[in-house]
């Protein structure tokens, strides 16, 4: 699967944008502010319906337009298939596939799959706990693109939970917070329990990756980082045996258990919403005790570690390496051309061409305000 040619509208800084791309690599150069990165942003959004940059898709159309839109043509096993999406901030957005409107957005999710390596990755290590959660859920997305339904139901079902604990109407509410609190239980379960499984299918890889990225034996804590998942409404043990039943119980109870707390504060304390991916290097927090290196070493070893989960299910990503070349050392180098060997197709952004190793062959394509010039010359 790789994508074949790229059209936008309205998208970030271009009014028009069209490109064509080739399978294997394809490399961006550019100067900062001049919107290679918009363009690898689209397809980590055709892939993954989010940004890897913003929350808010305001900032995703250009300013003074009211949508923007990402047209594209994928090539999956030598057929053609086309997505459109369109992006309206505060309305919702739509989508087409093969020219046919789809009755959701995120159902064309699963066609584009991608991993994407970007200096905001440091973030995952030295960032508060949400970097972390978003990390293992857009990771689950890329594995199995029905949880991007059951995080969306989830995040409706806080907001509607939430705005009941602020209501100032509380009398005889205890039946309706029941029904919200079944549906939270029931979907948060399967959030939590689905983290979890992803966690224990991510360890083996990251232990391995980050003993290989870190130095190896040259580095005391190579083998020592560890992952653990953390949640205040489940029990200490062992909670790969935790059932998706034994979760939602859990949650069940300690909203039970907190529902005066959560009257006073005006939020639902209990749920996904909330845990946390605990990263260690020895005995230690990462977090707060890693030199700059280690916290780099960390930060890469977790998406390449979340790029080979995806191989071992038999899922080839797209790589996408934004700016990342001239972060890195020839060690860190190293693992990434490793998988740019394998991968269907890889979109680098650069700066400077000599940011980018000279063993990475491909596409050239330079990047300025006003065009997208491909090496031979060509105008796109």
């Amino acid at each position: 699967m790789w994508v074949q040619t790229l059209h936008l509208d309205n998208f970030r800084s271009y009014k028009e944008a069209h490109v064509e791309f080739a399978p294997g690599v394809n490399v961006l150069v550019g100067s900062n502010g001049q919107g290679k990165t918009n363009i690898v942003e689209s397809i980590y959004y055709l892939a993954t319906l989010n940004s890897h940059r913003v929350a808010s898709e305001n900032s995703l159309v250009k300013s003074g337009e009211l949508s923007a839109v990402i047209r594209s043509k994928i090539n999956q096993d030598d057929r053609a298939l086309t997505i459109d999406i369109e992006i309206n901030p505060g309305k919702t957005n739509r989508a087409k596939l093969n020219r046919s409107p789809v009755p959701r957005v995120r159902d064309i999710l699963g066609i584009v799959r991608v991993i994407m390596f970007a200096p905001e990755d440091l973030a995952l290590v030295k960032g508060d706990p949400n970097e972390r959660r978003n990390f293992m859920d857009q990771t689950l997305i890329q594995r199995t693109p029905k949880f991007m339904g059951v995080k969306s139901d989830y995040e409706k079902v806080l907001r509607q939970r939430n705005a009941l604990l602020k209501s100032s109407h509380r009398e005889n509410i205890d039946s309706t917070l029941h029904v919200w609190n079944e549906q939270l239980a029931q979907l948060g379960a399967e959030i939590t329990h689905s983290r979890i499984q992803f966690i224990r299918d991510l360890t083996p890889f990251i232990c391995t990756r980050y003993h290989l990225i870190s130095g190896g034996e040259k580095a005391v804590s190579a083998s020592e980082i560890s992952l653990t998942y953390q949640s205040k409404y489940l029990t200490e043990g062992d909670l790969e045996s935790l059932t998706h039943n034994d979760i939602k119980e859990q949650i069940l109870g300690q909203l039970d258990l907190r529902k005066k707390e959560e009257f006073v504060r005006g939020v639902t304390l209990v749920g996904p919403h909330r845990d946390e991916l605990f990263i260690r290097l020895g005995v230690l927090p990462l977090k707060g005790y890693a030199s700059h290196g280690e916290s780099w070493s960390a930060a890469l070893a977790l998406r390449v570690a979340s790029a080979d989960v995806l191989k071992a299910d038999g899922i080839e990503p797209i790589l996408i390496l934004d700016d990342v070349f001239a972060e890195l050392d020839v060690l860190r180098r190293t693992t990434i051309l490793e998988l740019t060997q394998d991968a269907p197709q890889v979109f680098i952004t650069a700066a400077v061409e000599s940011d980018v190793p000279i063993e990475i062959g491909g596409a050239r394509f330079h990047i300025s305000s006003d065009s997208i010039v491909a090496h031979n010359g060509d105008s796109l």
